[in-house]
Parts: structure tokens; C-alpha cells; sequence
């Protein structure tokens, strides 16, 4: 499906014992079934990004719905913002997919990187032992100690007319000596029962195809799906005092009260007004 790293032949994957790679047959044994969403699962050990691969091959009709592209290592991952992502060799999961709801009205789909926050956060829940908590709209949070950490994120981009590649990230690893930026987590340091990768991507793409077939069999709605509600609940950003700051230059501050039927953060300000807020960076200021 992608051309392998012509270095791949001079890696030593199992150079960190603590950390070995991910078994490819046995993923593919796991997740593709003929009645089932997954298509194809390719791991490649180094790429400059999962998304940008994945687009581009969908992009070119080489790709169809329900490929996995995994890497064991990025180079230029990108998060929201065009923030970069960049981690040790096999410190964590970094994949995509490509999704097609055909079926979902295009003006739903700025539900599916909610749908998979929530997917994830209940993967991990399963398979690792971790509470994960959401910080809208798309972050994935651990609590180290007694401190929020970021440990993972998705992003989703539009590949042509019909499809979206949804792209996830999470810190599986990391050690403290090795986080990129203060703030940052992993499932170790959050004390997972379990950092084995291939069992917490089996259970994170299988919670994954749950919601995705049953937000789209409902034609997208966030109520009759049960997401939103779901996404609320597990929401660590409503009730909180927060700093919106949106395209333009222009920041809104109040507390986070809903997440309404569009998947936007509604934010009550100070002057009574409560204003939706679709996109932007978020900062969580204090619990009210």
C-alpha cells in the first residue's frame, strides 16, 4: 500500500527490549473480517506521516475505506494547528484510517474526530486500565499524580469529495525524561495495567468500528447515537473556566457549559452570551 523506508533493512527493531515492535500478521488476524469495517492493517517503521500518506493514497483512488496505516516512528506527525508530534521509535500508537460515511450528510462529519475521542478514551479504558478524559475538541487526557496530562490527539482531514483519514496519536511509553513539552503523559507514567501496543490498538480500533457503524447506521446523529451525550459525560473541558482563542486573533473567556448538536464548544461568557465555538484552541483555566 506505501513504499517501506529504504533504512528499514538497517534498523534494529528490537534495539529497546522494552519496547518491540508490533506484529502486523497478527493485527491483520485480529481486525479484518469480511463482514467488518477494517480492510487492511500495514505497519511501516518510519514515514514522515501517517495522515499526509493516507490522504494522498486516497486522494489517487489507492486506497479505500477501512485501510490502517500504522508507523512505528514519525518524523513530521502533525497535530491540530499544524503543531508538530514527534515521540521515540515504537514510544507509543501513531495511525490512520480512512473512513467514508457516504451515508452521514457532510455536515455531521465534524462529528467524527468527537466520535473517535470517544472511542479511544474507551479503548484505553479496556485494554490499558486508564481513565481517559476529553479536552474539547480533540485531546486525549491521564492523570499523572495529580496532574491533567495530555497523552494523546487526533486529527481529521478531508481526502477528496468522500472520505476523511482520521488521524490518532497517543503516548504509550514515555518515559518523563523523554516527554516533548511540559503538560505531556503517557499510559506508563499514568500507571496502565498494560502498555502492550498490539493489545491497546486492537481494542482502540474495535471501539472505533462500534461507534462509527452505529453513528453512521443513525445517519450521523449525535443524539440517536448516544455520542453526544457520551462525549459530554467524558468531557473534562465542560464546567471549566476556559480561554478560547479563535481564527482572526480574536479569545473568548467563560465557562464551557455544552457541547450542542454540531459537536461546538458552547462557551457562557461574562456578559450573558453563550457563543458556540467550532474551532479554535482551547485552554482550561480552572474547575468552577
Amino acid at each position: 500500500m506505501t513504499p517501506r523506508d529504504a533504512s528499514d533493512a538497517n534498523d534494529n527493531r528490537w534495539s529497546d527490549l522494552d519496547r518491540p515492535p508490533l506484529n502486523e500478521a497478527s493485527l491483520r488476524r485480529a481486525l479484518v473480517r469480511e463482514d467488518g469495517l477494517w480492510r487492511d492493517v500495514e505497519v511501516v517503521q518510519r514515514t514522515g506521516s501517517t495522515n499526509s500518506d493516507l490522504v494522498a493514497l486516497a486522494t489517487e483512488g489507492k486506497a479505500d475505506e477501512g485501510v490502517v496505516l500504522v508507523a512505528e516512528e514519525q518524523n513530521a506527525g502533525r497535530g491540530r494547528l499544524d503543531r508538530q508530534w514527534t515521540a521515540p521509535a515504537r514510544s507509543g500508537l501513531f495511525f490512520s484510517v480512512l473512513l467514508k460515511p457516504t451515508q452521514v450528510p457532510v455536515e455531521r462529519w465534524g462529528w467524527l474526530p468527537l466520535l473517535t475521542g470517544v472511542a479511544v478514551a474507551t479503548g484505553l479504558s479496556r485494554a490499558a486500565g486508564v481513565d481517559t478524559a476529553l479536552k474539547w475538541p480533540n485531546d486525549l487526557l491521564v492523570t499523572v499524580g495529580e496532574e491533567e496530562r495530555k497523552t494523546g490527539g487526533i486529527l481529521a482531514e478531508r481526502a477528496g469529495t468522500d472520505a476523511v483519514v482520521v488521524g490518532i496519536g497517543i503516548n504509550v511509553t514515555l518515559r518523563e525524561d523523554e516527554l516533548p513539552v511540559p503538560g505531556a503523559g503517557s499510559l506508563a507514567l499514568a500507571g496502565a495495567v498494560s502498555t502492550d501496543r498490539d493489545t491497546v490498538l486492537r481494542a482502540v480500533l474495535r471501539s472505533l468500528e462500534q461507534w462509527y457503524e452505529r453513528w453512521r447506521g443513525v445517519g450521523g446523529d449525535p443524539a440517536a447515537s448516544g455520542l453526544q451525550e457520551t462525549y459530554a459525560a467524558g468531557c473534562a473541558t465542560l464546567g471549566r473556566v476556559v480561554r478560547a482563542e479563535l481564527p482572526g486573533g480574536r479569545a473568548i473567556t467563560g465557562e464551557a457549559v455544552a457541547v450542542d448538536g454540531d459537536g461546538r464548544l458552547v462557551i457562557a461568557t461574562g456578559e450573558g452570551v453563550q457563543e458556540p465555538v467550532g474551532a479554535g484552541d482551547v485552554v482550561h483555566l480552572r474547575a468552577v
